[in-house]
């Protein structure tokens, strides 16, 4: 169930032919339409960010169709299911369409394992995997109760004044961070295979004003005491992502102030509806975005490779 006022209803544009995918069995499209995708994301556009995000930045860049990444289940001349095919696998759709999740599942069984995730709906990415397990698996590791939250008012804790948004020139600064956050939720460091991509995508979300921080300094230098960013962004939803305080700052409340500082900046300036998405044993973490006012709206599941 999406926050209240997340969703934005788009008009359907006209009627499109579809074109079977190859060798497809159940009839998965290949050109869907992403202006139709887009639409269909925003009858859930908390459960749907990840994908809908892919949507409308291909659509932003002027794509009008999704090509080999977008997988789409059309009924009655409408596309009723799709799945983003990236470096996530992303399924959306209704949690009883059936069909359109073994459709998905096939493709992906014909393709062969590409993507580093399954992540989304829980309702869908477990039977999904479900499906995929016999021959993708095991996986490194199932996640299928994670909280997904969200908010669309003024934070109940003060905001912290020192979180802002990021400097290009503090990138050096801000990657060591990122990367100890990281080994931390996933357990290896994505500097290994290419350093180089992960260090893009860090200066990428500086870039475009989508990473926040709060430094302190010492005789070291300046150095992150917390940080976050907007890992998925839509018109709907900002999904904060990769949030972090050092461990020498922790339990002093800063995961809280500095959560309030972001929903606070992501609501005036990104998007009516800041979300997350946590592990349900991250109690910790679960007690301070409740303080700050978020609420749980739904379940998320990662299946990590």
């Amino acid at each position: 169930m999406a926050a209240p006022g997340a969703a934005r209803m788009v008009q359907n544009p006209p009627m499109r032919a579809w074109r079977a995918g190859t060798g497809a069995v159940r009839a998965v499209v290949t050109d869907v339409d992403l202006h139709e995708a887009a639409a269909l994301c925003q009858r859930d556009p908390v459960a749907s960010v990840l994908a809908a995000s892919r949507i409308e930045a291909a659509i932003a860049s002027g794509a009008e169709t999704g090509g080999s990444s977008l997988w789409g289940r059309v009924r009655e001349g409408r596309l009723t299911a799709l799945c983003w095919a990236g470096a996530n696998l992303v399924p959306v759709c209704e949690p009883d369409d059936i069909d359109a999740l073994g459709a998905f599942a096939e493709t992906a069984l014909r393709q062969g394992r590409r993507c580093s995730s399954i992540v989304g709906d829980a309702r869908l990415v477990l039977p999904l995997w479900e499906r995929l397990e016999p021959a993708w698996g095991p996986a490194r590791e199932v996640r299928a109760d994670q909280p997904s939250l969200a908010m669309d008012a003024a934070p109940l804790v003060e905001p912290d004044p020192q979180v802002r948004l990021t400097r290009p020139d503090e990138l050096a600064m801000l990657l060591p961070a990122c990367v100890q956050m990281f080994v931390e939720e996933v357990g290896y460091s994505p500097l290994l295979g290419a350093p180089g991509a992960y260090e893009a995508r860090v200066r990428s979300l500086i870039e475009e004003g989508r990473s926040f921080v709060r430094t302190v300094d010492g005789p070291d230098g300046t150095r992150v005491a917390f940080k976050a960013e907007l890992g998925a962004v839509t018109r709907a939803v900002a999904q904060v992502q990769g949030v972090w305080v050092a461990p020498e700052h922790r339990g002093r409340g800063l995961a809280a102030s500095g959560m309030a500082a972001v929903v606070d900046q992501a609501l005036a300036t990104v998007a009516p509806v800041v979300s997350l998405y946590v592990n349900h044993y991250n109690e910790r973490a679960l007690a301070a975005y409740r303080r700050v006012g978020f609420r749980r709206v739904g379940t998320y599941a990662t299946v990590l490779f």
